[in-house]
């Protein structure tokens, strides 16, 4: 049987983040992968392929630091994605032939040949581009449920 801790007085017990309140923290504790939304709401204005979306969001889930890119063998990710190693080849140097992913071939310390390492630098530069666009799209929307919800005699012109 699991004994709880009081808080301790004058503190306030931790917050559940949305994210753990919404999956439960069995599988919250497990851990989580930042999927920018702009990623996911310009898809199709990236070119992405929904495999190539997923390569993608696989190679974020190993990405846990930025000064260290995702470096998963390929097949981790053909065995995650259930996909063939030629599908994943392809998509790969479609990815890096768009300027999403870099590949950098590691090598151990004996000289063998690793993993890719996988920087997604031209991913989040192009991320950055977009994020004004969708900047202006929030300032727009929040603007026109501004004019529906006020009162007609009430607006003000801006």
């Amino acid at each position: 049987m699991a004994i709880k801790s009081k808080p301790r007085a004058g503190k306030k017990p931790p917050t559940k983040s949305s994210t753990e309140m919404i999956f439960g923290p069995e599988v919250y504790g497990h851990g989580y992968t930042g999927v920018p939304n702009i990623m996911v709401r310009a898809q199709a204005r990236l070119g992405l392929a929904p495999v190539q979306f997923n390569i993608l969001v696989q190679l974020l889930s190993y990405y846990y630091d930025p000064a260290k890119p995702p470096f998963p063998t390929k097949r981790e990710l053909r065995n995650r994605m259930k996909i063939a190693d030629s599908t994943l080849k392809k998509h790969l140097k479609e990815l890096e032939t768009a300027g999403l992913i870099d590949r950098v071939q590691r090598v151990t310390a004996e000289g063998d040949y690793g993993s890719n390492v996988y920087r997604l630098d031209g991913l989040i530069r192009k991320l950055r581009q977009l994020a004004p666009e969708f900047d202006q799209e929030r300032e727009d929307r929040v603007e026109r449920k501004r004019i529906v919800e006020t009162p007609k005699g009430r607006r003000s012109v801006r």
